[in-house]
């Protein structure tokens, strides 16, 4: 389903890459990003030029989930 070779990267085309790889594969968002990263050779810290708005939402609410960022603007549990 994704190219052996990737000449020109896009924004769109790297949220695509990363929606297929999250479906294919059942992994999440972020370990999809890594694994694009590794397959393509792409430096984890360069890959932020090819996230898009979108996909850096979905990524945040990862990182919420999983208490690497803090939670914000959610209703306190009572």
């Amino acid at each position: 389903m994704l190219p052996d070779t990737v000449e020109f990267m896009t924004k769109a085309k790297f949220s695509k890459m990363v929606d297929s790889v999250v479906h294919e594969y059942q992994m999440s968002n972020m370990d999809a990003v890594l694994y694009l990263c590794e397959k393509y050779t792409i430096d984890p810290a360069d890959a932020k030029r090819y996230v898009s708005t979108v996909l850096k939402t979905k990524l945040e609410a990862e990182a919420m989930e999983l208490n690497f960022l803090p939670r914000s603007n959610t209703l306190p549990i009572t």
